[in-house]
């Protein structure tokens, strides 16, 4: 379906291009006949020159070449002739007629004549005829006439005179539609940017602020902005009210197997089920989180202040184990996720990273043209690299010795993958462990 651009463009072009074409059909037409109108005066005015000379040499008819001073009727064919006719049937015309002779219309008409016919070698003329009777009671038949190949090269003359200004126009009439267009569309563009800045900034929009053709949408985005946040805000609400109704069992059972375990009974099949239990649940409920986050937001969160805040937290725990955790970071950096979503994934990478490094854990974040890279980097054994794809997989783990779930880093992927983010595995250059890329874009 085309776009509204594209419509304005097609139907702005299309009337643009029929009111210039009838334009130039009305102007041209006009033309025609004054270019016409001006020739037949012309021919008119001869007409009676060779009137007013006829008078003077009615005696003598030859004379008339010697008064009709125009160059062109000495020229043979030159396309401008003339021609008188006694009572007699005697003919003078111009030299430029030669031997031939001009017709007549029908019916000798006593008052001047403009009609079309046939001159020398078939060339169309206009001629003015009229009958005159002059006072000595001689009657005379005179005949003016010119090619109509004049009439046509002056109408084709004034025409193409006329195209460079009707060709400006034409341009100046796209132009106009397409600055038309981009002024009508220009209230849609605003209130697309407003829809998601708005959404930011939790406001309403205000339909005073948009043409009144727009503002019924206005208010119907206004109730649909209203409903998204109801079903979000409940959407997590009821994430959360899950999370704590299946947590509390959970630690029941913990605890209870913790007992047991102190007793001597040997529990260790039915922790690792317990662990296994909690780490699908954190995933479902992460999963059902983001779907209704990332899709549904544009959220902005403070990424440096999210890096510091997770570095003292697992600087404590790795001291605690004798190992030691390292932060770079640029200042000023905001990414467009959940604080929640993100920190989540920072904070399964991380745990990850103090738990089989040896000595050293290092995190990075940097800006880079269109992106944001965080880079988790340790010195344990890491992960080769055709397993690094079991890795990621749903519950893949590759060591059963260490206790977990496995589904750190599964988590961290389908957390990434709901904001279009990259989580990357390779080898760390500088400590010689894994390292773990985070790709967000900006």
């Amino acid at each position: 379906m085309l776009s509204l651009r594209q419509r304005a463009l097609l139907g702005g072009v299309a009337s643009g291009a029929v009111s210039l074409g009838l334009g130039t059909l009305a102007v041209f037409s006009y033309i025609n006949d004054r270019v016409s109108d001006r020739f037949d005066t012309a021919l008119l005015d001869r007409h009676t020159q060779l009137v007013v000379g006829l008078s003077v040499t009615s005696q003598s008819p030859d004379a008339l070449r010697d008064l009709m001073f125009d160059p062109a009727y000495s020229t043979p064919y030159s396309g401008r002739y003339w021609q008188v006719r006694s009572d007699k049937r005697e003919f003078f015309t111009s030299a430029s007629l030669f031997d031939e002779l001009i017709a007549e219309p029908a019916g000798n008409p006593d008052a001047p004549t403009l009609w079309n016919t046939n001159g020398p070698d078939e060339e169309v003329l206009r001629s003015a005829f009229q009958t005159i009777t002059f006072e000595d009671g001689s009657v005379w038949g005179v005949s003016v006439a010119e090619s109509r190949a004049q009439l046509v090269a002056e109408r084709r003359a004034a025409q193409q005179s006329l195209l460079p200004v009707f060709a400006l126009v034409g341009l100046i009439g796209v132009a106009g539609s397409l600055l038309l267009m981009t002024f009508i569309l220009g209230p849609l563009r605003r209130l697309r940017t407003d829809v998601a800045h708005r959404w930011d900034r939790d406001e309403d929009l205000r339909p005073t602020d948009y043409p009144e053709e727009v503002s019924p949408l206005v208010e119907d985005l206004n109730k649909l902005l209203s409903r998204n946040r109801e079903i979000l805000s409940g959407s997590r609400r009821q994430a959360a009210d899950l999370a704590h109704a299946l947590k509390t069992p959970a630690t029941i059972l913990r605890n209870e197997l913790n007992s047991l375990s102190g007793a001597g009974a040997t529990t260790d099949t039915a922790q690792e089920a317990l662990d296994r239990i909690d780490a699908q649940l954190n995933r479902s409920l992460a999963r059902l989180r983001a779907l209704h986050t990332a899709d549904l937001t544009h959220s902005r969160t403070d990424l440096t202040n999210s890096i510091d805040r997770l570095a003292r937290l697992f600087s404590t725990m790795a001291v605690r184990e004798g190992k030691s955790l390292q932060t770079a970071r640029d200042p000023g950096l905001w990414v467009r996720m959940d604080a929640q979503d993100i920190e989540e994934v920072l904070g399964n990478l991380l745990d990850n990273a103090v738990k089989w490094c040896r000595q050293r854990v290092r995190i990075t974040a940097e800006r880079k043209p269109g992106c944001i890279e965080i880079s988790i980097e340790d010195d344990g054994p890491g992960i080769p690299e055709e397993a690094r794809r079991e890795a990621l997989r749903s519950g893949g783990r590759l060591d059963t010795s260490v206790t977990g779930s496995g589904l750190g880093l599964a988590i961290a992927v389908d957390l990434l993958n709901a904001y279009g983010a990259q989580l990357k595995l390779g080898a760390s250059a500088l400590l010689g462990g894994l390292e773990c890329r985070i790709v967000i874009s900006t």
